[in-house]
């Protein structure tokens, strides 16, 4: 990566009045991808704008206090002035080394989620639910929407597996992608007369929408679609209209289903969208095996099988074992107070992304 460059970074900005015109283009604006592009590139400027300005601002105040220390009647002022600014320089340097990393063009684009329950039987499906309901109060504080793509509910009320769309609001997909990998709880099941502790566990896959730039385009040769009976909740005549859908990829045998809707279309729409994104993901991680990519980050490993974080009530208590992050805060986690998990989820991320620029 290069050294910081002033022109460099001020040629940049000169891009930032632009940006803003687009935002307020109405072509713009009644495009939803290239919306979403031009808000991305807004908010990107923004962020190396305000770190520059912090950067520059310390370094001037640096350059100026070395000059004043020649002066005797001003050098313990001086020297203490050039002690604050050296002081909160490094960490200004970091955060505008952030900010000219590239972004990865997928952040911005919404999310495909599914959670399903593992080891633990109905606990780890209770334990599943949970993770829905933390993940749609964070999507609604966040203004997301959400949309269930597909249900499996278990007796007691959770789920075996659900299948969920976050969409709209700021880089749906960028801030939860961090989610994939298992998830373990531990704690007394509503079931459990003993009062024991049992553990039981849940994986979750965050994977980015399919969009037209894509070209994604699936020939219904290699598509199979098969018509069943809705199951699950879903009201009267939920178990007698042929209105769910399951679309087979057959190259892949890739697999997605929607029963959320009463239209048989939408179904398989919704199912479509789904096997797309999963198809895509596929055929991205092919891509970087055949690459000989060596090189995990929190964003390229995406290991299903990797536990990530568990969640032990008793104690309220949640750890990230990826960043070693412990919260005694699990109470507000699952009420959808994720930030203080994906904050420095994101802060590692770029870490490890400016480490292998700077080594590259």
């Amino acid at each position: 990566m290069p050294l910081i460059d002033r022109a460099q970074i001020a040629a940049r900005l000169a891009e930032l009045p632009q940006a803003e015109a687009a935002l307020a283009d109405p072509a713009v604006a009644g495009d939803r991808a290239r919306y979403r592009e031009a808000l991305r590139r807004h908010a990107a400027l923004r962020r190396l704008e305000a770190a520059a300005r912090d950067f520059f601002r310390l370094a001037d105040d640096a350059e100026a206090a070395r000059a004043l220390a020649a002066d005797p009647e001003m050098a313990e002022l001086a020297r203490e002035e050039l002690a604050r600014a050296e002081e909160a320089l490094p960490q200004a340097e970091r955060r505008l080394l952030h900010a000219l990393l590239p972004e990865d063009p997928l952040d911005g684009r919404d999310a495909m989620v599914e959670i399903r329950a593992g080891t633990g039987g109905e606990e780890a499906a209770l334990f599943a639910g949970d993770l829905f309901r933390m993940y749609a109060r964070w999507a609604e504080a966040h203004g997301h929407a959400l949309a269930v793509m597909d249900e499996a509910p278990s007796e007691l009320g959770g789920y075996k597996e659900i299948v969920f769309s976050v969409s709209g609001g700021e880089r749906p997909y960028g801030r939860l992608r961090f989610e994939s990998g298992g998830h373990r709880v531990q704690r007394i099941p509503a079931t459990e007369a003993q009062g024991r502790i049992h553990t039981s566990a849940a994986t979750v896959v965050v994977l980015p929408a399919a969009e037209e730039e894509d070209a994604l385009e699936i020939p219904e040769s290699e598509l199979r679609v098969d018509i069943f009976c809705a199951g699950g909740h879903g009201g009267q005549g939920v178990n007698t209209t042929y209105s769910a859908v399951r679309v087979t990829h057959l190259p892949t045998g890739l697999v997605a289903q929607c029963q959320d809707e009463r239209s048989q279309h939408r179904n398989k729409e919704k199912a479509l969208a789904v096997l797309k994104a999963r198809i895509l993901d596929a055929r991205r991680r092919q891509a970087e095996a055949e690459a000989g990519a060596t090189r995990l980050t929190l964003r390229g490993s995406g290991d299903r099988s990797q536990r990530i974080r568990t969640y032990n009530f008793p104690q309220n208590r949640l750890t990230d074992h990826r960043i070693g992050l412990t919260l005694y805060a699990l109470d507000r986690v699952m009420e959808g107070d994720l930030d203080p998990v994906l904050g420095p989820l994101e802060a590692a991320d770029l870490e490890q992304r400016l480490q292998a620029a700077l080594e590259g």
